[in-house]
């Protein structure tokens, strides 16, 4: 499998993972963010679904560039069967990853390979070693990202695309840069993203424009895992809630249509 074969240099991509770039160290300057334009997301609307193909590149995106650094620790490898993975693929897939575990029957804890069971293994063992990996910044967890900022994907898609040169006259601090749909303009974090940074296993050309749209698209699925579920009950408790509104008012009728009023 195309993801499995490339999971061995996610390590050395770990200075670019350096961040999905959710968060900085701090805002360097003061001001409004640009706000993001409003996109035409599969997912969106009562009737919207999980774009599965595009989740499963962004699943591909994740592993390869932002796992450097960003932690996805309220999703176990075993959801990724709702994406499509086999179970092959999905053992495969967290093999590549070792966990913590024990005590064995001296008492001490080892290493082992990750399996499907296991949630995502996070890139640091705890939250200082995060801050020293980062210039004293804990990269957030991605499990909820989608949900936990205003305007949800629409804004993580225009950050991470939104990179560019500072405008005249506008002076970008040292260790920063310019973005102007983060808060104040000035992120410390790189733009994570570079046309070419993965080898689509389906083909798909990979610029950076795909590969922001595919990481939202799996991180709204990982943020959501039951959304099109909910969605389908919800439909059909408004069905039902119309169909029987409808019965009580002909009964209403029937059951009065006589008396004098």
């Amino acid at each position: 499998m195309g993801i499995v074969s490339k999971l061995r240099r996610t390590a050395a991509a770990t200075g670019l993972a350096a961040a999905v770039a959710m968060v900085s160290t701090a805002a360097l300057a003061a001001g409004e963010a640009k706000h993001p334009e409003a996109r035409d997301w599969h997912f969106t609307g009562i009737f919207g679904t999980v774009d599965v193909a595009s989740a499963q590149r962004g699943l591909q995106v994740y592993l390869e560039v932002c796992a450097g650094c960003h932690s996805l620790k309220h999703v176990a490898y075993r959801n990724l069967g709702a994406l499509g993975f086999t179970e092959a693929e999905i053992k495969a897939i967290a093999a590549n990853f070792d966990v913590t575990d024990g005590p064995d029957s001296q008492g001490e804890m080892f290493e082992r390979p990750a399996v499907p069971s296991d949630r995502f293994v996070s890139p640091f063992a705890n939250e200082e070693a995060a801050k020293a990996g980062n210039n004293g910044a804990n990269p957030p967890d991605l499990t909820l990202q989608v949900k936990a900022h205003p305007g949800g994907a629409d804004y993580i898609h225009a950050l991470l695309t939104g990179y560019a040169d500072a405008p005249e006259g506008v002076e970008v601090p040292a260790g920063s840069n310019y973005n102007p749909y983060f808060r104040g303009g000035f992120i410390a974090m790189p733009a994570p993203l570079a046309a070419d940074g993965v080898e689509y296993s389906d083909g798909t050309a990979a610029t950076v424009d795909q590969m922001a749209t595919d990481v939202v698209n799996f991180m709204q699925w990982a943020a959501e895992p039951e959304m099109e579920q909910r969605k389908k009950t919800g439909f059909k408790v408004v069905i039902f809630l119309i169909i029987l509104s409808a019965l009580l008012y002909a009964g209403k009728r029937k059951m009065w249509a006589n008396i004098d009023h």
